[in-house]
């Protein structure tokens, strides 16, 4: 077998880690991309390693982003990205990825995509799964994205040079819609699980909240713990797929289950002294509320940056199940979201205009890094 080389990019964001190709690097027809992407990422991988390909066994680092030259008049790249399964040869581009949005306006300028001076430079990023617009804004210098600085984030060792995203009209990313059914709860009847009281919100990927008390969890759980509980997870995953079917997303039980990175599953509890991987406890007076997300099929060991986005944007909601457990102190400002790896400020403006929940942006920080470029190597199958 011979291989091929594709020029690409490998990049850390924010809690993510992905391959990053121009789009002019690809085959026309998107339909040839899936089997480049699980090569290059070492997909499917029984053994849950992907050891043989770029991939690092978990979904947060198999992933891919496309970028290219957008017609959208609102934007200056257009992003697709690209969800690699580690386990299953199965490629998802139904949903976006926060953490590595913020990796696209850097990638952007340092290809000379976009051109940038000395200061902040914003990118306006199209992202083509779900139709929205996110604003970049960074540190550039001679043309090129600078990296170093003084920002820590949760889950990523070391600082790095301060990120904004700002996500514009982020409801409805998914199904076109906020809130989905129209309700702010819903009850599901799931096998196995009984009637539960849930909340369906759609803003820059559409996730199902759940009390963690409501499924007989602490909230507490770290990503280990979780992933050791396959009842847990299992029927984690039972809610998961009867709320895209209740959503919209999967005409039925059967499509949900191949719909595999929406709707993600967050199950939310009161502020409580919070366990995170680092081994420090967050004491309860310095969170708003605790989260814990499932991400295509596996704990997460942060919080994926669109559903901390969706999961603010419930608690502004009035009578969610995620509104029900914020905090009463909690500020009109950024939420501080309890997670596996520390605490994740989240800020989101959501209005009631004619009866309707709206909501109109949310936007945190984030760092990111160059780690290489030059090409990946996928097998040759012509």
């Amino acid at each position: 077998m011979t291989q091929k080389s594709i020029p690409a990019a490998f990049m850390r964001g924010g809690t993510s880690k992905a391959l990053m190709v121009q789009r002019k690097h690809l085959p026309q027809n998107e339909k040839d991309w899936a089997n480049i992407f699980t090569a290059a990422m070492g997909t499917p991988d029984p053994y849950g390693r992907q050891l043989n390909g770029m991939g690092g066994g978990v979904s947060s680092l198999s992933k891919v982003c496309i970028v290219a030259p957008s017609q959208h008049p609102e934007a200056d790249v257009d992003y697709t990205f690209a969800q690699v399964m580690v386990k299953d040869a199965h490629v998802d581009y139904r949903g976006n990825c926060g953490n590595m949005s913020s990796a696209v306006g850097p990638f952007a300028v340092d290809q000379g995509m976009v051109e940038a001076g000395d200061g902040d430079t914003t990118v306006r990023i199209f992202n083509t799964n779900t139709k929205k617009i996110i604003h970049s804004t960074f540190q550039t210098k001679n043309g090129r994205a600078c990296y170093g600085g003084d920002l820590s984030i949760p889950g990523v060792s070391g600082t790095g040079s301060p990120i904004k995203l700002d996500f514009v009209q982020p409801g409805g990313a998914t199904t076109g819609k906020l809130l989905p059914t129209g309700n702010v709860t819903d009850t599901l009847n799931v096998p196995g699980v009984g009637d539960l009281t849930v909340s369906m919100v759609d803003a820059a990927n559409a996730a199902v909240f759940v009390r963690a008390s409501d499924i007989g969890l602490t909230g507490l759980e770290l990503p280990d713990q979780l992933e050791n509980d396959a009842e847990t997870m299992a029927r984690l995953d039972a809610i998961r797929v009867h709320a895209s079917v209740k959503m919209g997303i999967a005409p039925d039980i059967e499509s949900a289950k191949k719909i595999t990175i929406v709707p993600f599953i967050c199950f939310v509890s009161e502020p409580t002294d919070n366990p995170t991987l680092s081994g420090e406890t967050v004491s309860a007076n310095d969170i708003d509320l605790v989260a814990r997300v499932i991400s295509n099929g596996q704990p997460h060991r942060a919080l994926p940056l669109t559903i901390s986005l969706c999961t603010a944007v419930a608690a502004r909601i009035s009578g969610t199940v995620v509104s029900d457990v914020l905090s009463p102190n909690a500020g009109p400002d950024a939420l501080r979201l309890g997670m596996p790896s520390g605490v994740l400020n989240v800020g989101a403006t959501v209005t009631q205009e004619n009866g309707e929940w709206v909501a109109k942006a949310g936007s945190f920080y984030r760092t990111a890094r160059l780690l290489f470029d030059g090409q990946v190597w996928v097998p040759d199958n012509n």
